[in-house]
């Protein structure tokens, strides 16, 4: 695949509005950072008007859900779509509690997503899907997950994002899959919360084009992962820490040279 949006992160460098959890607001920041864009971590609802109107994308992920960060997720979500910036919904652990699911149910009725990104058990449940999840984990299931990614797209009219062993993106009419990564992504916490992240960063310069700059934002991170888990003399730790550097080091050639991507 051919790298587009990485330089043009670097060139414009984007300000991400996160309404993040508390476990990854300091990971995410500091990916992004690494990636080149700019965080600004803010959920207090009087913010939530100011905010988006100087920022190019915003996240919402529901993984701590504290006091009015529901008002202030949709309050911040229409501004957002007000003005025209890509919104990416990170529904974590949704299916855990009847409040996590209202709160989704709330947020996909009432703001406009460019992006869904989730683990399989996530997307599941938003697909209306049989599946065990576990917590904020994937859990297990039978469903055919790329034909629940496009369900989801084509129900929302946005781009969605399972992430798993192979990751699976959809907009409802095209698919591709991508077959990079480690298995040390799922030891760390905050690992999907920051792919998140980075997905708004590369759709803060896509003009539009969600679909491949998902692609592109994925494979990106999938290929540092994978790069970052090489030649580790410990496991997590290292992981975690190696994974910024390689993410401050990525280039469009090394995207190029190692991403795996399939269109289906």
């Amino acid at each position: 695949m051919k790298s587009i949006y990485l330089s043009k992160i670097r060139e414009q460098n984007p300000l991400i509005h996160n309404i993040t959890n508390i476990v990854a607001a300091n990971f995410s920041a500091n990916g992004l950072l690494a990636l080149g864009a700019s965080p600004l971590m803010s959920a207090t609802i009087e913010e939530m008007v100011e905010v988006p109107k100087i920022s190019q994308a915003l996240v919402i992920n529901i993984g701590t859900l504290i006091g009015k960060e529901r008002e202030a997720m949709l309050l911040a979500g229409k501004t957002a779509n007000s003005i025209g910036i890509p919104v990416v919904l990170d529904p974590v652990g949704v299916g855990a509690t009847s409040y996590r699911r209202e709160t989704i149910r709330q947020l996909l009725s009432e703001v406009k997503f460019a992006l869904i990104r989730g683990n399989a058990g996530e997307l599941a449940t938003i697909a209306g899907e049989d599946w065990q999840a576990k917590g904020v984990d994937a859990g297990q299931g039978k469903t055919n997950l790329q034909e629940v990614a496009q369900r989801v797209a084509q129900r929302y009219g946005c781009t969605v994002l399972i992430s798993g062993e192979v990751d699976i993106i959809s907009n409802g009419k095209q698919t591709a899959t991508i077959h990079n990564g480690t298995p040390l992504f799922p030891k760390v916490t905050a690992s999907g919360c920051l792919l998140s992240a980075v997905c708004a960063a590369f759709l803060a310069v896509d003009e539009g084009n969600h679909f491949s700059a998902t692609v592109e934002a994925c494979a990106a991170y999938t290929v540092a992962g994978e790069l970052a888990a090489k030649n580790l003399t410990t496991q997590v730790g290292q992981f975690q820490i190696c994974l910024l550097d390689k993410l401050a080091a990525l280039t469009p050639d090394l995207i190029e040279q190692n991403a795996e991507v399939k269109y289906v």
